[in-house]
């Protein structure tokens, strides 16, 4: 397995949840402290655990789970890898690696709400610290509508991105668009936190040969209760 120290600064997956909880813990305080309701206490605890957890996914977890699937993506150095909602650059950029004569593709909206810090501008220096800017390309794109060519990329990788479309046409088209520009033979790995069986139904019409597991403690955003599903997908040759 590559190193999953990283040198960029990736920003924090919808930080306002993790600061719903810990407000949630101190206003607890506030009513134990000032009310006396004593009976908070465990809240408190619970809120400061799932804030913990949460934290601890998205700011190491996730690395060392996509490093993981990286590893064992047979991946051989020449090919075109696109991510889809690519933020600051977390997965895009650790494909990178991986790429000595290939090429890391992203797309995203830049969207604050999403990641915190979340800008193109912000992606492109964590290229630079990583090493990798030469091969990284970034586009302002949706990924209902990719300014790609049919069959332009070897792997597609998006890491809880799709979930944040609000509707399912919208997210079938997303399905949709990645399978389009997924090369015969390529290979397509979602990772999300909702609606997986959906993009693994739909991929199956589509013609995939699909899997899909759960990715373990390390991707729990709280706690087991909102655990990251992958989707694993094969395009036929």
């Amino acid at each position: 397995m590559k190193n999953v120290k990283r040198n960029g600064r990736y920003g924090i997956d919808a930080p306002y949840v993790p600061a719903l909880m810990i407000t949630g813990a101190v206003i607890c305080i506030g009513l134990i402290v000032f009310a006396h309701m004593f009976q908070l206490w465990i809240t408190v605890v619970i809120l400061l655990v799932m804030a913990g957890v949460y934290l601890h996914t998205t700011r190491r977890g996730k690395f060392r789970v996509w490093r993981s699937l990286l590893d064992g993506a047979a991946i051989s150095g020449h090919e075109r890898v696109l991510d889809l909602g690519c933020g600051r650059g977390a997965v895009l950029l650790m494909a990178a690696e991986y790429l000595p004569q290939g090429h890391a593709v992203g797309v995203d909206i830049w969207s604050i709400k999403d990641q915190s810090g979340n800008a193109m501008a912000t992606t492109k220096q964590n290229a630079l610290a990583e090493g990798v800017a030469e091969r990284v390309e970034l586009h302002t794109a949706d990924m209902r509508e990719l300014p790609f060519e049919s069959g332009s990329f070897d792997l597609i990788v998006s890491s809880v991105a799709i979930h944040n479309i609000n509707n399912e046409i919208g997210r079938d088209q997303a399905i949709d668009e990645a399978w389009r520009v997924l090369r015969p033979g390529g290979r397509l790995l979602i990772a999300d936190i909702s609606k997986s069986r959906r993009y693994h139904q739909r991929l199956m019409k589509l013609g995939a040969t699909v899997v899909r597991r759960n990715l373990g403690w390390r991707m729990w955003w709280g706690g087991p209760w909102v655990p990251t599903m992958l989707v694993d997908a094969r395009k036929p040759a």
